[in-house]
């Protein structure tokens, strides 16, 4: 499969995250971690684990508080906001869950509806949802999947439909925790194409967590090595991967 090639971002910056730190006892996960996301970006942060990319996100998308540092997501410092302006914000930002996490008793459908239906303010009541659904599920090729439920998919189909589920609220930004992990390679693939397409199509930024460095090559406009708690060094897949820092090495061997 030929993989496209990666836009180039724009310099608008659609993330800003200063001096973040965060720690649990005398474990200090984060401790001045800092990184910028601009619009159209495909962000690659790769770390070990426990190095605090999972804490990262949910500081980021407001469900872990730091305890110190600034988080401006479109301009809005999201540990200033309340609950209600928290939410809002929440669905300019989606989520693609290492497990695609769908809801096992809902068919492909109602697991789309779901979001639409909890985001009435965004979207005001859908009499008929039909159309934001089927759009969504051909966004990922999916489309004949509609009335099957999660345990007929295959591992590939429901990172796929987990993904349309995503892209149903139209986010500006999307969050990929491992996105080609237990996936064959011909799938994984699939997969990274399908993000570029997205990518493309309707100029959604992203920040992509994941310890394949193949999915790195393909994906990354730019990636952030997170060791001991900071951006410990940033630069293109290319430039990383010839560093001779023994840190750095360690990532691509």
């Amino acid at each position: 499969m030929t993989i496209m090639s990666i836009p180039k971002p724009n310099q608008n910056r659609i993330i800003e995250i200063k001096d973040l730190r965060k720690s649990y006892g005398d474990n200090h996960v984060l401790d001045g971690f800092n990184m910028v996301l601009n619009e159209g970006e495909n962000l690659v942060i790769m770390g070990k684990s426990g190095s605090g990319k999972s804490v990262m996100i949910k500081c980021l998308i407001g469900l872990e508080q730091p305890d110190s540092g600034s988080i401006i997501v479109m301009g809005k410092d999201i540990t200033q906001l309340n609950r209600e302006e928290l939410d809002d914000l929440r669905t300019e930002v989606g989520f693609l869950f290492q497990g695609s996490a769908l809801y096992d008793s809902m068919t492909v459908r109602e697991n789309l509806e779901f979001p639409l239906r909890r985001h009435k303010k965004k979207f005001g009541v859908i009499k008929d949802t039909t159309p934001l659904v089927m759009e969504a599920l051909e966004n990922v090729g999916l489309a004949q999947t509609i009335n099957l439920m999660p345990e007929e998919l295959s591992g590939g189909m429901k990172r796929r439909i987990a993904l349309a589920r995503t892209l149903i609220l139209q986010p500006k930004i999307i969050l990929y925790d491992e996105p080609t992990t237990g996936l064959d390679p011909i799938t994984a693939k699939e997969i990274l194409l399908l993000m570029m397409t997205i990518q493309q199509k309707y100029n959604t930024s992203a920040i992509i967590i994941t310890h394949d460095v193949d999915c790195a090559r393909v994906i990354s406009n730019r990636m952030i090595l997170l060791v001991d708690g900071i951006n410990y060094i940033e630069g293109t897949f290319e430039e990383l991967s010839v560093s001779t820092d023994p840190k750095v090495q360690a990532f691509f061997k």
